[in-house]
């Protein structure tokens, strides 16, 4: 039973009675935010969370209440994994398939937005070098490990509707950079890997999924200052008032990492298998400007999600 939930739902509220003792759950991005109350209510329901960070010391700091709450057999332990660099997410992917412990859940939680134009090691792209190729290659190296059943979770955005990903100019090597046109690119991305993955996989019985957290206020607005935040909501509070939709407010992190749980675990695979979820629901295509919730078709489509792995292959030197 997926459950009555929505926009405020809390991650304990959606794994309220959920037992998730002898699970075993990859969450990235766990030194802030999202990642560490994700990591929170996945162990206090008794699932062993790894959670990878670039910065371990940081992590290990930040998931001190992550282990406090821990019940019924979870816990926590940390891998190092710096997304921006593929050296180091070949290492993470090398390091978990040595263990060789199979995953329940794999949480691609980790990420960043509206940075000023920059490189990754390898030469992408921050956003979308960091927030999809990163991933991309630490997914599919450890896809082995999710078992029939398991299901992968990428954090996207409602920020995709800002840009569709272009395969020709990834890098924008031709095209002028904006800081709001790579993360939609980026998130744009993340939504179409979990539409391809999911139809690589689904037979094996192992689903895909991307969700909108919500708009919250975590380090990953860092790079925004204040008449950029203020711009931003002004935009959508413009849209909503032509949508006759309420004014925008900021998410809780428990409520912005509820989605993330209720679509990894509670629930049915079948019914967020490939798609886009917002706010504990799947959410409905929609191309209508004004409306601020929904995906876009684009970041659904098939067969662009199809080129965008070929392209994503070509780009990490990797076929999967």
């Amino acid at each position: 039973m997926a459950g009555p939930f929505g926009a405020t739902s809390t991650t304990d509220e959606v794994l309220a009675g959920v037992d998730l003792s002898g699970k075993r759950i990859l969450v990235t991005g766990v030194s802030a935010g999202l990642g560490v109350e994700t990591a929170r209510a996945l162990a206090a329901h008794g699932a062993q969370v790894v959670g990878a960070a670039r910065d371990l010391a940081k992590a290990h700091a930040a998931t001190e209440e992550v282990r406090a709450q821990a019940a019924n057999g979870g816990g926590l332990e940390l891998v190092v994994l710096d997304l921006a660099n593929l050296a180091s997410v070949r290492a993470c992917a090398d390091t978990l398939k040595a263990d060789g412990r199979p995953f329940d859940l794999v949480i691609a939680n980790a990420g960043v937005m509206a940075c000023p134009k920059g490189q990754t090691a390898d030469g992408f792209e921050t956003q979308f070098g960091t927030n999809h190729l990163g991933h991309f290659v630490l997914v599919n190296r450890i896809a082995a490990l999710m078992k029939s059943g398991a299901r992968l979770v990428n954090l996207a955005s409602a920020g995709h509707r800002f840009a569709d990903v272009d395969l020709e100019d990834p890098n924008f090597e031709h095209t002028p950079y904006g800081e709001f046109v790579a993360y939609g690119r980026s998130k744009t991305a993340n939504i179409l890997f979990a539409v391809e993955f999911d139809r690589r996989h689904k037979a094996r019985g192992v689903r895909a999924t991307a969700v909108h957290p919500g708009g919250i206020q975590t380090e990953l607005g860092r790079h925004m200052t204040p008449e950029v935040m203020q711009q931003l909501m002004d935009n959508i509070n413009t849209a909503n008032a032509a949508a006759n939709a309420p004014a925008f407010t900021f998410k809780t992190i428990p409520q912005g990492a509820a989605t993330s749980v209720w679509s990894g675990v509670v629930a049915p695979a079948e019914e967020v298998g490939g798609l886009y979820c917002e706010d504990c629901h799947v959410a409905e295509r929609v191309e209508d400007e004004t409306l601020r919730g929904g995906v876009r078709a684009y970041a659904l489509d098939p067969d662009r999600a199809k080129a965008l792995w070929a392209k994503s292959e070509e780009m990490v030197g990797e076929r999967f």
